[in-house]
């Protein structure tokens, strides 16, 4: 006899299709509109973080998505609960990274009416995610969520967000196999394979430059491709520049890389950019932060701009050679290729006189203090450019990513395009859940982490042994140098003289604390406090007027940086 119909309600199917998807890991946050849910969580093995902030929740959901290459999923209840998740949703969007988020909703027979605690998430995320769903039949449960999946895995990844009426979660849902929908989106089907006449046109360009150059974006690494970036490169000898979320895609110490490009790269990169001949734009999105002034971008360059999602290319930049693809099959594609390989020589010599002419710098004494350039130079020493690091937005991201040499891909994890303040901390707890056995330091600033330290509990209750770094200059830092350098130096409301003692905040999460202020006792207490296999907290009283340079000024081109060389 036909086996008898297997009654479960909507939230069992939701349960049950995350575990067809492998999800091992749920970040979120309770409330009555999905109570339901969270009843059928009780019942079944998928791991719930419970973040003390919802803001936290998705932000670990996104560290843990960047560094697993998994989905990240988010469950937050209506109303406040699903809009105190908006900002995150902003930032999973802008940097593309791949996220299922779950919204509770009032029941579909209130909708409308201003019930307790209704809001229009989807109209309010409908700007910034892939895509959203309401769900307003129990039958299209497994539907929903195998597209939600799809979408947000595949292609140039982003959020999706699936809204879930109360009483979808209620309504009973009979079938043998709860999950046995397939995905079927005719509309949604992203290019991954290179036009081959485009590669051919690639190739011939790369034969005939003489100076050409790679720039590499995080699209390498959601494609991982950093194995074929390298022989790529190798393979023409044609130098390397970095986006600030493509870092890590080849080696920091790879002889082809020449640093960060953009506001705060390094002069070498930004001077190759616009001297270059041909520019190779791999996964990058040509943010304003990188180009600086259009007008003087790259103006001698033939551009190749390699990118998953058509509508990036030749959205800022001219390109005449565009290519939709996934970035690994794009570069295997070119490495297939037999044509004669460029002379670079001369090309890599000028820049590699240039990097050692023009490096990054800063001007060290005792009388100054304990700076945030020789904190991050010290904390990539002890840790061999091998930790998996996380940042908020502002001068103490800079300056890691100046600093900081990452020598393995999806070790890097910052918020790049909407510049989160309070997502790193939270992004290194969903990060560790992700490598339990990696080395995870949270480098924030001291107004940053003000925003989500209450996620400490996280640390305290799961024994996560996430190394936070404070580097505490007293001050919204970035928006500080920003009022010196072009407002008069007239610090409207960027200074904070009145902060907690983190030592002691540290200790009520029993967590060890660490204060340093000078550089000797840095050298000493870095080592033993990242070494521990213990959370720990170091609050680095650091020099609130040092600045990141060099810097691309706001209307300027990346030839006019200041700052380039120490005054």
């Amino acid at each position: 006899m036909p086996a008898a119909p297997k009654q479960l309600d909507g939230a069992d199917v939701l349960i049950e299709t995350l575990k067809k998807h492998q999800v091992e890991v749920v970040f979120g946050y309770p409330g009555g509109a999905v109570l339901p849910i969270y009843d059928a969580l009780y019942k079944n093995p998928i791991k719930h973080i419970l973040a003390r902030h919802e803001q936290g929740a998705i932000h670990a959901a996104e560290g843990y998505a960047r560094v697993s290459g998994k989905v990240g999923v988010v469950i937050a209840t209506s109303g406040p609960g699903a809009t105190n998740l908006v900002t995150g949703i902003a930032d999973a969007m802008m940097d593309s990274i791949p996220l299922v988020v779950f919204t509770g909703q009032v029941a579909t027979t209130v909708i409308g009416t201003d019930a307790f605690q209704e809001a229009d998430i989807i109209g309010i995320t409908q700007p910034i995610t892939k895509h959203n769903y309401q769900v307003k039949d129990v039958a299209d449960f497994p539907r929903i969520i195998n597209e939600a999946f799809h979408i947000a895995s595949t292609g140039r990844p982003g959020p999706v967000v699936v809204d879930i009426p109360k009483n979808m979660a209620t309504g009973l849902f009979v079938s043998t196999d709860s999950t046995s929908h397939e995905v079927n989106l005719p509309g949604y089907q992203p290019t991954t394979t290179p036009n081959f006449l485009q590669i051919q046109k690639a190739a011939q360009a790369i034969s005939t430059a003489k100076q050409p150059l790679i720039l590499a974006g995080a699209g390498v690494l959601f494609a991982k491709a950093s194995d074929q970036l390298a022989a790529f490169a190798e393979k023409y000898q044609i130098p390397v520049t970095n986006t600030l979320l493509g870092l890590g895609s080849i080696k920091g110490d790879h002889e082809l890389f020449l640093g960060m490009a953009g506001m705060h790269g390094t002069y070498t990169a930004n001077m190759a950019i616009q001297t270059c001949d041909l520019l190779i734009n791999v996964g990058a999105r040509f943010d304003d932060r990188l180009t600086g002034n259009l007008n003087y971008f790259a103006p001698n360059a033939k551009v190749v701009h390699i990118d998953i999602d058509p509508a990036e290319i030749g959205k800022n930049v001219p390109t005449e050679i565009p290519i939709v693809a996934d970035a690994k099959e794009a570069l295997e594609a070119l490495l297939a290729q037999d044509g004669p390989n460029g002379n670079t020589a001369s090309w890599l010599e000028s820049l590699n006189v240039s990097s050692v002419e023009y490096p990054f710098h800063y001007q060290a004494s005792e009388e100054r203090g304990l700076l945030p350039q020789q904190v991050l130079e010290l904390v990539h020493e002890y840790t061999n450019g091998d930790a998996v690091v996380t940042t908020d937005v502002g001068q103490h991201q800079m300056w890691t990513a100046q600093y900081y040499k990452f020598n393995h891909p999806h070790n890097w994890v910052t918020s790049g395009g909407l510049g989160t303040m309070g997502f790193g901390f939270p992004a290194a707890i969903g990060a560790q859940l992700a490598k339990p056995d990696a080395k995870v330091i949270s480098v924030v600033g001291d107004a940053g982490f003000q925003m989500t330290l209450q996620e400490l509990s996280l640390l305290q209750e799961l024994r996560i042994p996430v190394k936070i770094i404070i580097l505490n200059n007293q001050a919204l830092g970035m928006v500080r140098q920003w009022q010196e350098t072009f407002h008069g130096e007239r610090f409207s409301q960027s200074l904070i003289p009145v902060q907690p003692d983190f030592v002691k905040l540290a200790e009520a999460y029993d967590i060890k604390g660490y204060k340093i202020e000078t550089y000797e006792d840095a050298k000493v207490q870095l080592e033993e406090a990242l070494a521990s296999d213990e959370p720990v907290l170091i609050d680095c009283r650091v020099v609130q007027k040092e600045s990141v340079y060099p810097m691309v000024a706001p209307g300027k081109g990346l030839h006019e940086m200041i700052g380039v060389k120490p005054e």
